[in-house]
């Protein structure tokens, strides 16, 4: 049975951090992000007015402060290990964020079969941010569902990987699930609960016990 890995970044491959929050250290804005990140907790805000106040923020923005950014994210531990006994098994591994696309597609070069994020304009900046390129939790899905059909698999042989309520409706469509340093609503909500800094830990919970095939 092959199955289809499919990883949340902000909290769950990174630890106690987001990809908005380490772009915005390197622009001097982490006071203005943590509050966009605030009214987002509290629903205040949806992704698409996140996104878009976001870019305002980042308007300076370059190709280093991005490559700063990632390389000085707190991932855990393991992130490539895993993907790559991921793939030796004949399995696929991807990411789904909401963050911007053109961060977490750098997640590519660590072994990822795909990476999905928020369409943001190419950086340097030259255009505003496209309201219909925001990912939102429901498309988190849809995502998913391209995804097992180009890998040729089905939802029911999946795994989500997450840590928050924005993971929620992924964890509902797929019957397994990896709780990932989450928070109480998103862990009442899986079928495996992790809490440390290492994706091996966290992947051996489902990855090695592969459900059984009826042969009848």
């Amino acid at each position: 049975m092959t199955l289809l890995h499919l990883f949340d970044l902000d909290g769950t491959l990174m630890y106690g951090s987001a990809a908005p929050v380490e772009i915005s250290r390197q622009l001097g804005v982490g006071e203005e992000i943590a509050k966009l990140e605030r009214a987002f907790a509290a629903r205040e805000i949806g992704p698409h007015q996140f996104s878009m106040a976001a870019r305002e923020l980042w308007s300076e923005l370059t190709p280093d402060h991005v490559r700063a950014a990632f390389d000085g994210s707190p991932w855990l531990a393991g992130i490539r290990d895993v993907w790559t006994e991921i793939r030796e098994r004949g399995d696929y591994c991807a990411v789904i964020s909401l963050s911007p696309s053109f961060f977490v597609e750098l997640l590519l070069e660590w072994g990822a079969h795909a990476a999905h994020g928020s369409v943001f304009p190419e950086v340097p900046f030259t255009r505003p941010v496209e309201a219909a390129g925001i990912l939102t939790p429901e498309a988190k899905v849809d995502v998913a569902d391209r995804l097992c059909e180009r890998f040729g698999v089905g939802r029911v042989d999946c795994v989500a990987y997450g840590d928050s309520m924005t993971d929620a409706v992924l964890f509902e469509a797929v019957p397994r699930s990896v709780a990932v340093n989450a928070r109480p609503y998103l862990a009442e909500r899986a079928t495996h609960v992790y809490q440390g800094r290492d994706l091996r830990e966290a992947y051996q919970l489902v990855g090695a016990a592969r459900p059984e095939v009826d042969a009848s």
